[in-house]
């Protein structure tokens, strides 16, 4: 099976002490991966670090996707939802890498905005400015806008955090869809048999990688018990091995 994004000797910190420390292994096309681990275990700089959003300190990310192909869904603390604009507009910037940020928006490109608006159960809502949206509500919108990237390789970070559990089922048979057209998925998630029952592949972090492979074998209870023994054991004042230092 091909590889959709490879990981080799990869380290980053923060504060001259490692969030994640020599992660090796790959993301398989059209592979449907969770990535969990106690708090503080490196998963969303995990995500960061893959799109070059973050620097890594050492070893490398080895990306086989086309950038323009990437899809990314950020926790939803970090998106600025003041902003004036309506639900509509929000999905058409799925358009955005293909088109540019004044490519021309057609009838047709309206039509389909719409219809992944219907596809997430926001029909009716196209004019609605996103702020007078619950949490739930706006992350169906950006589920919308990624339907619409027909994107390759989707990275999702947390993205059923305090949502409710009719939208997180309609939000997993979406993912569920991606992963029956053979578009690899990564999303960072807490709740594990909500991992058991949807993803069929699990990365367990705890800084450095615990276990990698069917999610069956991975979440099992001694990778559990090793993965918070590590992450309790983290001491940030340690001293950093020599390639964690600056480049």
């Amino acid at each position: 099976m091909s590889v959709a994004i490879a990981l080799e000797n990869l380290t980053v910190s923060y504060r001259r002490h490692p969030a994640l420390h020599h992660i090796n292994g790959s993301f398989a096309r059209g592979s449907l991966t969770a990535v969990v681990g106690p708090n503080g275990a490196g998963k969303s700089t995990l995500l960061k670090s893959m799109l070059g959003l973050v620097r890594c300190n050492s070893g490398r990310v080895i990306n086989h996707t086309d950038t323009k192909r990437i899809a990314y869904l950020p926790q939803q603390a970090e998106i600025d939802r003041s902003f004036p604009i309506a639900v509509l507009d929000c999905v058409l910037l799925g358009y955005w890498q293909r088109s540019g940020l004044l490519g021309g928006i057609n009838a047709d490109m309206v039509e389909r905005a719409r219809q992944a608006l219907a596809a997430v159960g926001l029909d009716g809502f196209a004019r609605r400015p996103i702020a007078s949206l619950s949490v739930g509500q706006f992350q169906r919108v950006l589920f919308a806008r990624i339907l619409l990237q027909d994107a390759e390789l989707i990275m999702l970070d947390e993205p059923f955090s305090a949502i409710d559990t009719r939208t997180t089922n309609d939000l997993l048979r979406i993912i569920a869809t991606w992963h029956g057209e053979q578009r690899t998925v990564i999303a960072v998630l807490h709740d594990y048999e909500q991992v058991r029952r949807a993803f069929p592949q699990t990365l367990l972090l705890a800084r450095n990688v615990v276990a990698w492979g069917d999610t069956e074998q991975v979440l099992c209870h001694d990778n559990l018990h090793r993965a918070r023994a590590m992450a309790e054991a983290v001491d940030d004042h340690a001293p950093l091995c020599k390639e964690d230092g600056p480049q």
